[in-house]
């Protein structure tokens, strides 16, 4: 049986754990040719180590302005075209009340979260809409239309992020190019660990969150629909 992304090339940022990790394997078993991209090469070869179909492994600080120029390239060189399908799952979570959140954390989360999607966005958007085919898919959150205490700032950067997701929807409506908001709510990854949300009462417990299985499935079957079908948005939670 040919696999349904057979001869297709995918991007992931985030790779190297997480959810951004459960979506590269996901893709890679559908049959797609993946790009790993994270900050740490150990991190995504060892991911890679465990994928089908010849990886790529792209290191990048995504913070860094010239990130998603380098990234685009380095994929597009592996590739020899502009990747098939761009999975922004990169991310920070910081926790806290508006006034305790340090400068630096409040500087990663905007520029991880909210900046970064938007410029690999600018970065691969115009091949793929020269060549009148391609998907984005973007790692929203529950926080993207709720906000909860000790929780402005991310979401704060989520709701900018599907502010971005909409507007590219709404401006490659018709142009080959579809666009997919994926917004799951809490998700057992490791970007918990520093809040120890079991200990937390105001936090969820992680034996009530998703798995980032769980989301990655949900990726995989907005990549898979008819070319003509475009999944605007799909919320997940657990039953």
């Amino acid at each position: 049986m040919t696999l349904p992304l057979a001869g297709r090339t995918a991007l992931v940022t985030g790779a190297s754990r997480g959810i951004g990790a459960a979506v590269a394997r996901a893709l890679a078993s559908a049959g797609a040719r993946v790009a790993l991209v994270s900050r740490s090469q150990a991190a995504l070869e060892a991911v890679a180590a465990t994928l089908p179909h010849a990886p790529v492994v792209i290191a990048d600080d995504l913070l860094q302005p010239i990130a998603a120029t380098t990234v685009a390239a380095a994929a597009t060189e592996a590739f020899g075209a502009t990747p098939d399908i761009v999975v922004l799952a990169a991310g920070t979570f910081p926790l806290g009340p508006v006034d305790a959140i340090a400068e630096d954390e409040l500087e990663t989360a905007f520029g991880l979260n909210a900046i970064a999607p938007l410029r690999l966005v600018r970065a691969f958007l115009p091949a793929m809409r020269a060549r009148d085919t391609g998907h984005v898919v973007f790692l929203g959150s529950l926080a993207d239309r709720h906000v909860f205490p000790s929780n402005a700032v991310y979401a704060a950067t989520k709701h900018a992020l599907r502010a971005t997701a909409e507007a590219v929807r709404a401006e490659s409506r018709g142009s080959g190019v579809r666009c997919t908001l994926v917004s799951p709510a809490a998700t057992d990854t490791p970007i918990w660990d520093p809040h120890d949300p079991d200990a937390q009462a105001h936090l969820p417990n992680r034996d009530e969150m998703l798995r980032p299985e769980d989301v990655a499935d949900a990726v995989l079957w907005s990549v898979t629909r008819p070319p003509a079908v475009n999944l605007d948005e799909i919320r997940l939670s657990r039953s």
